[in-house]
C-alpha cells in the first residue's frame, strides 16, 4: 500500500505520540480496519480505534438494535431500537475523530459470503460471529498478499476471549515501546568476550540478547559506533564481543553504552490450527486452568449453536448439562487436552452466555483495539494467540440457586440482569458513588456506570469532581468530550454527556467534601493522574472507612488496586521508589545527559519569566514610591529583594529591538561566557588528588558556542527569548525579520560599583529615573505561567532550543522539540486503549463490592498492553499491629471518645487507662501538641476542659487526635487515630420557614421566611452556650433514608404527628426503622418492670431480698429532628437503642 505523507496534529495526538511514536502514527493514518458486530464489544473496539486515528474505519453489522443492547452499546439510544446497529452508531462514532473516514455496512457474514471486499483492509476484527465464519474469514485473510491481520473476540456473559493471527511473517519494529536504556561505563576488559562494568555500580537494566552501541570511549576507541549483542552477567556487568584483537586498545576512561531497538519477526498459526492446540495467556495464576476451560467452553457454545440453532437459554439447567457433555466430547479432540474440566465454570458460562457485562466489554475492547493498532503499525508485541478472562465472582452464589432472580424483564438491563441478578441491579441503582477526576479514566468509568444504571434510583447518586478545563489534547482519549466543549469544565460537561448514554443516571458535583460527605458515600473511585492527590483521597477514605477503587495508566501500562476497610492495605501502604534527585552542581555546571539540560532550561524559564517578574511586582506593591526606596537604600536600610529588583529595572527593555538585543546577550552569557569561565577555573588538563583527570565521564568539558545566525537553533533561541521578554516587559512583538547586530554589547552601567550592594541598587534605580523612563521601567511586569500545550506562546521553543544549545556546549546528543516538550512538561503518555481496559477491570471490582466478599475474590491488576501482559492478584492484606496481648489494631481502626462541655484532659487520659490499661504519653492535633508530660506547663493542662484546649470552630462536632500509649520498654505505642466528640447538638429539618412559623418558633425572624428552618435558627441557638458545638442539617428524613449517620449520637428526638383522618402516627415505618437502628441494651416492659442483662450465669446467685436500682447519668450527644406536614398532635418516641448508649 502506498504511504501518503501525513502531518500529525500534535494538539490532538500529543499524548498518544509519546506512546506510539511518529512512525507508527503515520502508518496507522494510512491504514484501513474493518470491525464486524456492533454490540457492546464491537462498539468498544471501534471507539478506541477511532480515537487512535486510523485512516479508514468500517463497521459492519446485519443485526437490528434491541432494547437490551442499550445496556452495553453506548452509542445506541432508545429511538434506535429496530434500526441497524452499525448504521445507528455510525454518526456518533464519526464525531470522535475528524481525521478518521468512517463507513457502515449493513450486510451479514456467513460461509457463503463473497469476502473479496475484505482485501482493501489491513486488519479484520470479528465479534459475534459463528466459529465457522471466523475460520472462513481467517483462511481468506491468510491467502491474501500481503496477508491480512485477523482478530476475533467475543463476550459471553461473565466470560470473554480474543484470538490473534497476524500471518506467517509479521515484523515487530519495537517489542515493548520503552525508551532505549543508556548507561555510563566504568571499565571494559580485554577478553574473549570482553566484559563491560557500569559506572559506580549503577544497574544497566539490559537483558540477554539486547543489542547495544557505544560512544565516547577513550582508549578502546574501536568500540565507538560498534553495535553488538550482549549477555548479562549481573545487574552491573555484561559481556560483549571479543576485545582481544589488536584493533581494541586498552580501555582508559569514559564511554556510554546505549540500547539499540532491533526489529523481530513473529510467526502465527491459523485459527483452525490453534483451536486444537491453543497458545494461552494466563492472567490469573491462582486460576491457572481457567483459560483452558473457557476455551473449551467457547468451543462447546459454538457446537451447541450449530446443533440446536441457538445458544443455551439463560439459567437453564438442561441446556447447561448438554453444554458440559459437549465440552467433554470436544476435549477428546484437542491436541492439548484440558486435564481437569471445571464443570462449575462451564455451568456459569452456559447460564450467562446470552447476557453481557459492559465492564467486561470495556476491558476486552481496550485490549483488542490495541492488538488492532499493533496489526497495522508493527509497534509492540502481539498476543500469541489467545486471551481469556472471566469475572464469575460477580455472581452471588446464594442467589444462583434461585434462577428467577436472573430472568429477563425486557428492558435495557436484561443482558446485565442475566449475569448479576435483579437484586444487584437494584443495589447498583441505589449506589452512592464519588469519583475524583474526570479525565481519560474518568470518562470511561462514567460510561460504565451509566450502562450499569448506577445512581438512578432513590438515594443513588454519582458525584464527580474535577477542577480542570477541557483541552484539545484531551479529545484523543476522553471520548465524552467534543471540540465544542474545549475550555469547558470537565466534570459538568461529562455529567451532561453521559446522560445521553442513560438518561436516568443522575450526575452531580458538590462543593464541599467534608467527613459527612464521605460517610454518606458507598464507594469512592479515583481517576487521578498524580500521586499526591491519590494519597490525599486515600487518607480521607481511611479516616472515614470507605472503600476506594484506585487505578492509573502510563502509556500502555495500567494498574488497578482494590482498597476495602478492615480487609486490605491502603494506597499509601506501599510507595514507589522516589526519583533520584539531581545534584545542583550537575545541573549548573556538569550536565551528563539531555534531561539535565532540559531541567536547566526549565529552571531558567521559571527564574527569568516567572519568579523575577513576580518578585518585581511584589516589591513595588509593598514599598511604594521609588524615591523613598532610593533614599532608604542610601541610608543603609535593607529591603528584601531590592538588589535583584534594581538589576531588573536597569535591564528592562522598552522596545522589541531592545528585547532582541537582550536575548542575544543571554545567548552569549549562557553558552559562551559560562563555558569559558568554567574552563578557566578547571582547565582541560586538571587532575584530581588521586591523579585521575577531572574532565572524564560523566563530567564533560564545555565547548564555548559561537553565535551563528544561519544556525536555526541559535536563531530560534533568540526569537523565543525575545518574545518572552517582550511579553514580560509589556512590549509589542514586531513581525519584521530579525537582523542581529554582531556588534551589540551589554549596555554600560553609568554608576560605578561601590562595593556596597544597597548603594549600588540605589544608584541603578536613580539611573532609571534620570533616563526619563520611570513610567515604563517601574510599571508592573507580566509573569509568565508555563504552558506546554500552547504551541504559539514560545515556551517550548525556548526550552527546547536552550536545552539543545546547552547540550551542544557539553557534547550531548540533541533531541527534537516533541521530546523536549514531553520531558519539560512532564507529560504522561496516554492512549485510549489502556484507559478502557483499566476502567473495565475497576468496574468489575466495583460490582464485587456489593457482596462483601472474602479477600481472595478481589483482584488487583497490573497490565502492559505492549507486551501484552495482564496479571491479576489478590490485594495485600491489611497489616495488624499488636498493642498488647488481646488488643490488635489496623490502619482502618478508629477509637472514639464522647465528651461533654465539662470533659477535662484528665478525664480523657483516664478513659484510655480504664479501657486499655495503658498510660497516654502524648496527645496531638495536627501539628499542635495538646499534651506531652515532660513539656513545661503541660501537666497544668490536666484539669482544663478539652473544649478550651482544642478550641473547636462553631458547629464542629469532633476533632481527630493522635495519641501514643506507654509501651513496655520505654517505647511509645502508636495507636489508631482518636475521634473526640464534643458535647454536640445537631438540629435537622428539610422545611423552609413560613410566616406562620414566627408565632411558635422564637429563633426565626421575618427575614428568615423562605430559608431552611434549621439553618436559620442555628446561629441564634449557638449563642446560648459557648461550650456547645452546634450544627444544622438541611436534609429530610424518610423511610428509605440512609440512617447510618445517626450512629454518632447518643440521644435522638424525633417529632412526628398524627394524621387527622386516620389518627395514626404519620410514619410508623420510619419510627420502626429508627428504633431498629441498634439493638436495645435494656428494654422497658411496663411502668413496673424492665429487662436487664443475662442473669443465668454461675456468677449470679439466686435473688433473696432488698436492693436498689439507681439511674446512671451518662453524657450524650443529641440530635433533634422535626417533621411537620398537615399534622396536629406531637408524639415523642423514646427507646433505648442497640448500641451501648443511644436513646431515641
Amino acid at each position: 500500500m502506498d504511504q501518503e505523507e501525513v502531518e500529525i496534529d500534535d494538539s490532538l495526538y500529543s499524548r498518544q505520540r509519546y506512546v506510539l511514536g511518529d512512525s507508527a502514527m503515520k502508518q496507522m493514518a494510512n491504514s484501513a480496519i474493518l470491525i464486524y458486530g456492533m454490540g457492546g464489544l464491537g462498539i468498544e473496539i471501534a471507539k478506541n480505534i477511532a480515537l487512535a486515528g486510523v485512516k479508514n474505519l468500517t463497521i459492519q453489522d446485519c443485526k437490528l438494535a434491541e432494547i437490551q443492547d442499550l445496556g452495553t452499546q453506548f452509542f445506541l439510544r432508545e429511538e434506535d431500537v429496530g434500526k441497524n446497529r452499525a448504521e445507528a452508531s455510525s454518526s456518533r462514532l464519526a464525531e470522535l475523530n475528524p481525521y478518521v473516514s468512517l463507513s457502515a455496512l449493513k450486510t451479514g457474514l456467513d460461509c457463503d459470503s463473497d469476502l473479496s471486499y475484505l482485501a482493501r483492509y489491513q486488519c479484520v476484527i470479528l465479534t459475534e460471529a459463528p466459529l465457522k465464519v471466523q475460520i472462513c474469514v481467517n483462511n481468506f485473510c491468510r491467502q491474501q498478499t500481503p496477508q491480512i491481520k485477523f482478530i476475533s473476540a467475543d463476550v459471553f456473559g461473565v466470560c470473554c476471549g480474543a484470538f490473534c493471527d497476524f500471518g506467517d511473517n509479521f515484523e515487530i519494529t519495537d517489542l515493548d515501546g520503552e525508551e532505549p536504556k543508556e548507561i555510563f561505563i566504568e571499565k571494559i576488559s580485554k577478553g574473549k568476550p570482553g566484559v563491560v562494568s557500569c559506572f559506580k555500580n549503577k544497574m544497566h537494566g539490559f537483558d540477554t540478547g539486547d543489542h547495544v552501541t557505544f560512544r565516547e570511549i577513550n582508549g578502546m576507541t574501536a568500540l565507538n559506533g560498534w553495535t553488538c549483542q550482549i549477555k548479562v552477567l549481573s545487574p552491573y556487568t555484561f559481556e560483549i564481543c571479543d576485545t582481544t584483537g589488536e584493533e581494541f586498545a586498552p580501555y582508559k576512561h569514559g564511554g556510554i553504552a546505549r540500547q539499540v531497538k532491533v526489529s523481530q519477526n513473529a510467526s502465527f498459526k491459523s485459527l483452525e490450527q490453534e483451536i486444537l492446540n491453543p497458545s494461552l495467556l494466563i492472567p490469573d495464576l491462582c486460576r491457572f486452568e481457567a483459560p483452558a476451560n473457557i476455551h473449551l467452553g467457547f468451543l462447546a457454545l459454538h457446537r451447541f449453536n450449530e446443533k440446536f440453532k441457538r445458544f443455551p437459554k439463560a439459567w437453564c439447567v438442561e441446556d447447561s448439562s448438554n453444554l458440559v457433555s459437549l465440552a467433554k466430547g470436544l476435549n477428546t479432540e484437542l491436541t492439548n487436552k484440558v486435564t481437569t474440566i471445571d464443570e462449575d465454570l462451564l455451568n456459569v458460562l452456559s447460564y450467562t452466555n446470552t447476557g453481557c457485562l459492559s465492564p467486561l466489554c470495556a476491558a476486552l475492547g481496550g485490549f483488542v483495539a490495541q492488538e488492532g493498532i499493533k496489526a497495522v503499525t508493527g509497534k509492540f508485541t502481539p498476543l500469541k494467540q489467545w486471551l481469556y478472562l472471566d469475572c464469575r465472582d460477580v455472581i452471588n452464589k446464594e442467589e444462583a440457586a434461585t434462577p428467577d432472580m436472573f430472568t429477563p424483564r425486557h428492558d435495557r438491563y436484561d443482558a446485565q440482569r442475566i449475569c448479576l441478578g435483579q437484586r444487584k441491579c437494584e443495589e447498583l441503582a441505589k449506589l452512592r458513588l464519588f469519583m475524583v477526576g474526570c479525565g481519560a479514566i474518568g470518562c470511561e468509568m462514567l460510561k460504565n456506570y451509566a450502562l450499569l444504571g448506577i445512581g438512578q434510583k432513590d438515594r443513588g447518586c454519582i458525584t464527580i469532581t474535577d477542577n480542570d478545563l477541557i483541552e484539545k489534547s484531551n479529545l484523543n482519549r476522553q471520548f465524552l468530550f467534543r471540540p465544542s466543549d474545549i475550555q469547558k469544565p470537565k466534570s459538568t460537561t461529562a455529567a451532561v454527556a453521559v446522560l445521553q448514554i442513560n438518561p436516568v443516571c443522575p450526575q452531580t458535583e458538590d462543593r464541599f467534601y467534608n467527613d459527612a460527605f464521605f460517610e454518606n458515600q458507598d464507594v469512592v473511585v479515583n481517576a487521578l493522574d498524580n500521586i499526591e492527590a491519590r494519597r490525599y483521597v486515600d487518607s480521607r477514605c481511611v479516616t472515614n472507612q470507605r472503600a476506594l477503587l484506585e487505578s492509573g495508566t502510563l502509556g500502555t501500562k495500567g494498574h488497578v488496586q482494590v482498597i476495602i476497610p478492615h480487609l486490605t492495605e491502603s494506597y499509601s501502604s506501599q510507595s514507589d521508589p522516589s526519583d533520584e534527585s539531581v545534584p545542583y552542581c550537575t545541573l549548573k555546571s556538569f550536565p551528563a545527559n539531555i534531561e539535565h539540560c532540559i531541567q536547566w532550561a526549565r529552571d531558567k524559564f521559571e527564574s527569568s519569566f516567572a519568579v523575577k517578574p513576580d518578585l518585581f511586582n511584589k516589591f513595588w506593591k509593598q514599598n511604594g514610591q521609588v524615591t523613598e526606596v532610593i533614599q532608604k537604600l542610601k541610608n543603609g536600610q535593607s529591603l528584601d529583594g531590592a538588589v535583584q529588583v534594581s538589576k531588573m529595572a536597569a535591564n528592562r527593555r522598552a522596545t522589541w529591538c531592545q528585547c532582541v538585543q537582550l536575548a542575544r546577550l543571554k545567548f552569549q552569557k549562557y553558552f559562551n561566557h559560562k563555558a569559558k569561565h568554567l574552563l578557566h577555573v578547571f582547565p582541560l588538563d586538571t587532575k584530581m588528588q588521586d591523579g585521575s583527570l577531572f574532565w572524564q565521564s560523566p563530567k564533560r568539558p564545555p565547548i564555548p558556542q559561537e553565535f551563528n545566525i544561519q544556525n536555526p537553533v541559535h536563531f530560534q533561541f533568540v526569537v523565543s527569548t525575545a518574545r518572552l521578554y517582550a511579553g514580560v516587559f509589556n512590549n509589542p512583538v514586531s513581525s519584521k525579520r530579525i537582523l542581529t547586530d554582531e556588534s551589540v554589547s551589554k549596555p554600560m552601567d553609568d554608576t560605578t560599583g561601590s562595593g556596597d550592594d544597597l548603594l549600588d541598587a540605589a544608584n541603578r534605580l536613580q539611573a532609571s529615573l534620570n533616563e526619563d523612563k520611570v513610567t515604563h521601567v517601574l510599571s508592573p511586569m507580566n509573569p509568565v505561567e508555563f504552558e506546554k500545550d500552547d504551541d504559539t506562546n514560545g515556551h517550548i521553543d525556548f526550552i527546547s532550543t536552550a536545552a539543545n544549545l546547552r547540550g551542544a556546549m557539553y557534547n550531548i546528543e540533541s533531541i527534537d522539540r516533541l521530546q523536549a516538550k514531553r520531558i519539560a512538561g512532564r507529560i504522561v503518555p496516554a492512549i485510549a486503549t489502556t484507559t478502557a481496559t483499566v476502567s473495565g477491570l475497576v468496574t468489575i471490582e466495583l460490582i464485587k463490592l456489593l457482596d462483601k466478599l472474602p479477600l481472595e475474590v478481589y483482584k488487583n491488576a497490573f497490565l502492559n498492553l505492549a507486551l501484552p501482559v495482564i496479571v491479576l492478584s489478590e490485594p495485600g492484606q491489611v497489616e495488624k499491629t499488636v498493642i498488647k496481648e488481646g488488643l490488635t489494631t489496623t490502619m482502618w481502626d478508629r477509637w472514639e471518645v464522647h465528651g461533654t462541655a465539662d470533659f477535662t484532659l484528665q478525664q480523657f487520659l483516664q478513659y484510655f487507662k480504664d479501657k486499655y490499661g495503658l498510660e497516654v504519653t502524648m496527645v496531638s492535633h495536627g501539628v499542635k501538641m495538646v499534651y506531652v508530660p515532660f513539656m513545661p506547663g503541660h501537666k497544668k493542662r490536666l484539669p482544663q476542659q478539652m473544649v478550651k484546649l482544642l478550641k473547636p470552630s462553631s458547629g464542629q462536632l469532633y476533632m481527630d487526635l493522635i495519641i501514643n500509649l506507654e509501651g513496655n520498654e520505654d517505647d511509645d505505642i502508636a495507636c489508631p487515630p482518636v475521634r473526640y466528640y464534643f458535647g454536640n447538638l445537631t438540629i435537622q429539618d428539610c422545611k423552609l420557614a413560613e410566616i406562620q412559623d414566627l408565632g411558635t418558633q422564637f429563633f426565626l425572624r421575618e427575614e428568615d421566611v423562605g430559608k431552611n428552618r434549621a439553618e436559620a435558627s442555628s446561629s441564634r441557638l449557638a449563642e446560648l452556650n459557648p461550650y456547645m458545638s452546634l450544627s444544622a442539617l438541611k436534609t429530610g428524613l424518610y423511610c428509605d433514608s440512609d440512617l447510618s449517620y445517626l450512629a454518632r449520637y447518643q440521644i435522638v428526638f424525633v417529632f412526628l404527628v398524627c394524621d387527622i383522618d386516620s389518627g395514626t402516627i404519620e410514619s410508623p415505618d420510619l419510627c420502626e426503622q429508627l428504633l431498629q437502628t441498634t439493638d436495645p441494651s435494656n428494654k422497658m416492659l411496663s411502668p413496673y418492670t424492665f429487662e436487664i442483662c443475662d442473669t443465668t450465669g454461675e456468677e449470679f446467685a439466686f435473688y433473696k431480698h432488698g436492693g436498689i436500682d439507681r439511674q446512671v447519668k451518662v453524657s450524650h450527644n443529641a440530635l433533634f429532628l422535626s417533621r411537620h406536614y398537615t399534622l396536629l398532635n406531637k408524639y415523642i418516641c423514646r427507646h433505648v437503642k442497640q448500641m451501648e448508649h443511644p436513646i431515641l
